[in-house]
């Protein structure tokens, strides 16, 4: 029988404390073509072979002193209970007590001694070939899995990218500057982390809170870039803009945007039900909504604007402080004060350029 092109490179083991048996197989494969064949009279050393190297097949006496080819099998097992590694139970027992529990150990055929020539090398073809199509199949999943995986995060950097550029542009319309967006991003991030929120709600909100103001995009300039405070109807236009940056953003099933979406409306909620656009109050405002409220307002009242003039840190924790059950989350307040150090060196490491105020 000649040897398949596609098994010469196989490698078999052969555990027998028969020397004979394994001197029979040794030159049978041999004389067929195989060269890779490792060999054993000691069960206990099968098993550390084993894990030192990579097989093909294994050809496993079943009836060995002091530990049998069940043993082996479990221990193999127990190693590598994900390979899958054809075993050929050798035996001179034709019972069905002993294949019925070859088989429940991990045991894939047989071969009844004394050894037909002709039916070992077949059976050893058989399973060399599930073994190829195994191992085909599994780097098929793998490489599937790694398309799958790569193809997922090409599309998280493209929400990310638009997620960016959204915010942007929105701040391109608007009197703030892109390091408050950035600011934002940062300090919602740490406070998120110093609240004990997980990895990846801390990762989220770094890059979803910079979204807040999307919604002002579709405010109109006259409003949006009046230098003096705004009317009372131009304060209610300027309040759509939470529900037009959520509009915005809905539909998206990515938790990227879905949180985005959920701080562009509830960022101007207040604690005590007093804001808008929903008048949600508590823990009826999602937490991430509560957390941008907070490092927002603050961001605000300490920066320049045209029609104000920059607070200090210490004034606008104190703000902070005084609206505390009003329009913040008590909670999320105390974590705020606790790392305060902290904002205020994202604050200092992320300043905005010198103001200069925009052309209506």
């Amino acid at each position: 029988m000649e040897l398949p092109d596609l098994y010469k490179n196989s490698r078999i083991l052969i555990v027998d404390d028969n020397a004979a048996n394994i001197f029979l197989l040794r030159e049978l494969l041999s004389d067929d073509g195989f060269e890779h064949i490792v060999t054993t009279t000691d069960p206990f050393e099968a098993i550390q072979i084993f894990k030192s190297q990579r097989f093909d097949i294994m050809l496993l006496d079943i009836q060995m002193p002091k530990l049998d080819g069940f043993g082996v099998l479990k221990s193999l097992r127990e190693y590598a209970p994900n390979d899958y590694l054809p075993v050929v139970v050798l035996t001179a027992q034709q019972d069905n007590t002993t294949r019925l529990r070859a088989l429940s150990e991990g045991a894939k055929d047989f071969l009844t001694k004394p050894f037909n020539n002709a039916e070992v090398l077949q059976r050893v073809y058989n399973l060399l070939e599930m073994r190829t199509y195994h191992s085909m199949l599994t780097d098929e999943n793998v490489y599937l899995e790694h398309l799958v995986a790569k193809r997922t995060r090409e599309i998280e950097r493209t929400r990310l990218e638009i997620i960016n550029r959204l915010s942007m542009a929105s701040e391109l319309r608007d009197t703030e500057t892109g390091q408050h967006i950035l600011r934002i991003g940062q300090t919602s991030h740490l406070l998120a982390e110093e609240l004990g929120l997980d990895d990846n709600f801390c990762k989220l909100i770094l890059h979803a809170s910079p979204m807040h103001d999307v919604g002002k995009i579709g405010i109109p300039d006259h409003i949006l870039l009046k230098p003096g405070q705004l009317d009372p109807e131009e304060l209610v236009v300027m309040k759509t803009h939470a529900q037009i940056g959520a509009d915005i953003l809905k539909g998206d099933k990515s938790p990227l945007l879905k949180m985005a979406h959920d701080i562009a409306l509830t960022h101007h909620e207040k604690w005590d039900g007093s804001g808008y656009p929903n008048g949600l109050a508590g823990q009826a405002i999602p937490i991430e909504g509560r957390i941008t409220t907070i490092c927002d307002v603050f961001d605000a009242l300490s920066s320049e604007r045209p029609y104000k003039k920059a607070w200090n840190f210490e004034d606008s924790l104190a703000y902070i402080k005084e609206n505390c059950g009003s329009h913040f989350d008590p909670e999320i307040r105390n974590q705020f004060e606790k790392s305060f150090d902290d904002i205020c060196q994202i604050k200092t490491e992320i300043p905005d350029p010198v103001f200069k105020a925009k052309k209506a």
